[in-house]
């Protein structure tokens, strides 16, 4: 599975984006699929996390309430909705898909097996 994250960019302090990420090379409607993010000098966090089927979904405390986690099956993709951006949400944004049981969601990165290349979020103040 390859996986390529789009939608990055410059934003203002409270607007919005929507990050993509498109799978190639097989179906991901059976994978669970997570994104996490990793701003310079820090560890990479879990932002969250969707179930195959789109079920169960599931965010970190920072991003409840501003994220929403969709899929897109038929597209093979899978969309993250950020509104209300804060500065501390400036990173690089990565996917992540492995197989699953459905209603399963998972948010350590060490469980995801497929890595899309990052997609840079910046929010000005």
């Amino acid at each position: 599975v390859q996986l390529q994250a789009s939608g990055g960019g410059l934003v203002q302090a409270g607007g919005s984006l929507r990050l993509s990420c498109a799978a190639s090379g097989r179906t991901i409607s059976s994978y669970a699929v997570g994104w996490f993010r990793q701003a310079p000098g820090k560890d990479r966090d879990f932002v969250a996390a969707i179930s195959w089927g789109g079920a169960s979904t599931y965010y970190a405390d920072s991003v409840k309430g501003r994220f929403t986690f969709s899929r897109d099956n038929a597209k093979n993709t899978v969309y993250l909705q950020m509104n209300s951006l804060k500065p501390e949400d400036t990173a690089v944004y990565y996917c992540a898909a492995r197989r699953s049981t459905y209603g399963y969601y998972y948010t350590q990165s060490d469980e995801y097996n497929y890595w899309g290349q990052g997609t840079q979020v910046t929010v000005s103040s």
